[in-house]
């Protein structure tokens, strides 16, 4: 940028850089680095000019402020609020009282001069301060100070400057610079005046260049809703989410594997009050909230053109930062879509603080040991759990009232909150999503945070003893004190093992975090749990719409909003739920494992009653491949093969390998590969039979777990790629013994010598005819000496409950180890 004069207290934006940190902020100085190098490339950002904090500094000094706010600060004790509240309104006023000096405000004038050359006249402005300390590893400063929307005319935006410059001294603010060590006069407030972008008729969000909760990378989440973005940035609405898949996306045509629709009740716009600011204010509205259509609420902010085009930007923004500071940084950006143009920008971007030096080869996991009264549920938020007393508070007037250690129960949370935040054991929130202020403070603080539970204020008492559990796929908040254990690992002390470690993985938003322990790929991910949490809709009562009762109907379109239509609802929310876990262990294998409901489980499901006869013994009663090519029931498979297809052919996650459920003889299996290809899955075995040739063969495995899957294993390898080992069904129907009676458990276990003698023989023959060969029952996850016999016997793969994957590992190598030295 070179030496700026005395005298020159404005500059364009594209005259700025990453380096200019210390002049105009890490605000001002992102956006001019992007606009120099990004822009080139493609991306879209509206351009302004800055007041430096060369300029702040300048106007301190010369209206004797710097003097007066040492004195006013002069002994402070942050964690007295009222006192803090107390002085910061006394800063605040005198820096708004104050007039800017002449020549700066000239300087000021000529900068929106030159705006509205290239604009337009009077163009709307967005003026957002710029700390010269905010936006750095470790420091992130955000939202803690104001930023002003729609400013238009140059006196408008003289008074938006000094109130963001104010801004500098809010109780959040000074609180916030002392407990990360920075003296109040050693940050300094620089002021962007940006085009405005008018989003206020379009939408706006925010997107993270990975997963915001487990710091995986390999994804980039988007959050988006109706009007301008700080609904979304202060937890004010559930936005849409959309998660975009980062090694396919310049590859295969949809990477987009995940979309879900936010309720989005509010959004805000313009409002019609005038647009200048008043003298004696800080923080003065020339917007507000406004409930949306039910359209808007049932339409998905952006197309899927668009997802992708956000998704590219953020990959180019996170590549330059990452180029830049030789390391790799993770990108918080905020976005916004003209309503007037339709065109997409990026309005700001700085770097993810949380996650960007976390060590990954320290886990640590939380697991409760106690069930309790389920008070509310929300968005996980932290990967931890905390007990303590509720407190809960609807009105930020009323922090003083929070004792450190208690459990903060709130509508929603913004900067003004901050004092008490950071002194709390948990955060309950009734609104917001994952990207919302209390998600975003909460990770940095480290404590967890359950957010949008809807009824927690309603449904929580102050005093009330409560956990929260963020361990899982939910944030649950139960009643009382209950127990749990932490277990610490550190992956660098755990052995590699010859024999393959995969996982069962049932829940797709846990498989992030869990891809972090060792493995080498999934080798159960089961189809049933999104089928019941997510869609929660019997897919016969989808492809068959049309003619159900009015009262059904409603329920169908209540659980289906955003998907007109039904089938597709299915086929895209069941292609999320495996892409989340096919993303999580890429390229490593992810075995999906077919739907294998009985009959008594599909009766649950919305409509299930309708399709799903009554049996007598459903756990050997019309389940598995049974099922697949019934003409009952087989248009419903055909949908989980679509599902399939989408996952592999448009997202670009090959390591998806179907598994067959109970097959109960060849020719079953037979039919069910001749259902898969009607449904867009060409199998190895039916290709050579019908001699085509085809570039998206899938192949298949079928789980062993019947007698005469053993029996007649040729047979099964003859039209299958591999088997897996399903121990619990394979010991049930060995020893004649129903597993889900507690009367005759005690008469053998999968340790028994007739189940032990059928998968050695399973295991010997499929490695004779090089077909893969593992197993995904719970026998090894919950007997070690199992674990040791499958080693014994050469399985090429174990795959274990999460839980117990470390420990399991360490047996194996041990194994391992004596086997060798035998």
């Amino acid at each position: 940028m070179g030496k700026i004069s005395d005298k020159k207290y404005i500059l364009s934006m594209e005259e700025v850089g990453i380096i200019d940190v210390p002049e105009v902020g890490g605000k001002n100085a992102s956006l001019g680095e992007m606009m120099k190098n990004l822009v080139p490339l493609g991306v879209n950002i509206p351009s302004g000019f800055i007041v430096t904090a060369t300029a702040y500094r300048y106007f301190l000094s010369s209206t004797k402020l710097d003097v007066f706010i040492r004195a006013t600060l002069a002994g402070l004790n942050t964690h007295n609020l009222k006192d803090l509240a107390r002085r910061g309104k006394i800063v605040r006023e005198a820096i708004i009282k104050a007039e800017l000096p002449a020549d700066l405000k000239e300087q000021i004038r000529n900068g929106y001069k030159e705006m509205e050359k290239r604009y337009g006249k009077n163009i709307d402005t967005a003026v957002r301060s710029s700390a010269t300390a905010e936006d750095l590893p470790g420091a992130s400063f955000a939202g803690e100070h104001d930023t002003y929307l729609g400013i238009r005319g140059t006196e408008n935006i003289i008074s938006a400057v000094k109130s963001a410059m104010a801004s500098l001294f809010t109780e959040r603010a000074i609180s916030y610079r002392v407990d990360k060590g920075f003296d109040h006069f050693q940050v300094a407030l620089s002021v962007g005046i940006q085009k405005m972008v008018r989003s206020d008729k379009g939408c706006s969000g925010v997107m993270f260049t990975l997963d915001t909760e487990s710091g995986f990378k390999d994804i980039v989440l988007i959050n988006g809703s109706w009007g301008l973005g700080e609904m979304v940035v202060q937890g004010k609405v559930t936005p849409d989410e959309f998660i975009v898949f980062k090694k396919t996306a310049k590859t295969f045509p949809n990477p987009i594997i995940f979309k879900q629709l936010g309720t989005k009740w509010k959004k805000m716009i313009y409002s019609n009050v005038s647009n200048k600011i008043a003298v004696a204010q800080t923080n003065v509205k020339q917007t507000k909230a406004v409930s949306t259509s039910e359209k808007e609420r049932h339409t998905l902010v952006i197309t899927d053109e668009e997802t992708k085009k956000l998704a590219e930007w953020g990959m180019i923004i996170e590549e330059h930062y990452t180029k830049h500071y030789q390391k790799w940084m993770p990108m918080d950006i905020e976005w916004a879509k003209d309503g007037n143009t339709g065109e997409l920008f990026i309005v700001q971007a700085r770097p993810e603080t949380i996650h960007a030096d976390r060590d990954l080869t320290k886990i640590k996991e939380y697991v409760r040991k106690e069930e309790g009264q389920l008070l509310v549920k929300g968005a996980s938020v932290g990967n931890k759990i905390a007990t303590g007393r509720a407190r809960v508070i609807l009105n930020a007037k009323n922090i003083n009232q929070f004792k450190k250690g208690e459990i903060l129960i709130t509508d929603m949370t913004d900067p003004d909150w901050e004092p008490i935040m950071k002194i709390s054991s948990a955060i309950v929130t009734d609104k917001g999503g994952r990207t919302s202020h209390a998600a975003i403070v909460s990770r940095e603080l480290g404590i967890p945070a359950v957010v949008g539970s809807e009824s927690a204020t309603r449904k929580i008492k102050t005093g009330q003893n409560i956990t929260v559990d963020t361990s899982g796929s939910d944030g649950l908040v139960f009643d009382g004190i209950l127990k749990f254990n932490i277990v610490e690992h550190d992956i660098k002390n755990i052995p590699k093992t010859r024999t393959k470690i995969m996982m069962n993985i049932a829940t797709p938003d846990t498989a992030f975090e869990k891809s972090f322990l060792p493995n080498a790929g999934v080798g159960l991910a089961r189809e049933e749990f999104i089928i019941a949490s997510v869609i929660g809709i019997h897919p016969l009562a989808l492809l068959n719409y049309k003619n159900l009762k009015t009262d059904l109907k409603k329920k169908i379109d209540q659980k289906t909003k955003g998907w007109p239509n039904k089938a597709e609802f299915y086929v895209d929310n069941l292609s999320f739920g495996i892409a989340k876990i096919a993303t999580a262990f890429y390229p490593n294998p992810v075995i999906v494992r077919f739907s294998d409901f009985k009959t008594n489980e599909y009766r649950t499901l919305l409509g299930g009653e309708l399709y799903e006869p009554i049996e007598e013994n459903p756990m050997i009663g019309w389940r598995g491949a049974s099922r697949y090519y019934d003409p009952k029931f087989k248009e419903a498979f055909k949908l989980e093969c679509k599902a399939i297809k989408k996952v592999r052919n448009e997202m670009g996650l090959t390591n998806v390998i179907p598994m067959i459920p109970f097959c109960r003889t060849p020719e079953e299996g037979i039919k069910t590969l001749e259902i898969m290809a009607k449904g867009g899955l060409m199998t190895n075995y039916i290709a050579q039979k019908e001699n085509k040739t085809s570039r998206h063969i899938v192949p298949v495995y079928v789980m062993c777990e019947i007698p005469a899957n053993v029996l007649r294993q040729d047979d099964f390898l003859d039209i299958f790629d591999g088997m897996s080992i399903g121990s619990n069904d394979l010991t049930q129907l060995v020893l004649g013994l129903d597993r889900d009676s507690g009367i005759v458990s005690h008469v053998g276990n999968e340790k028994d010598p007739a189940v032990i003698n059928m998968i050695k023989t399973v295991i010997k023959r499929c490695k004779e005819r090089s077909k893969y060969i593992g197993i995904c029952g719970q026998a090894p996850s919950d007997h070690l000496d199992f674990a040791a016999f499958l080693v014994k016997a050469g399985i090429e793969s174990i795959s274990l409950n999460p839980d117990t994957v470390v420990k399991t590992t360490l047996t194996i190598a041990a194994e391992e180890k004596r086997q060798k030295k035998v």
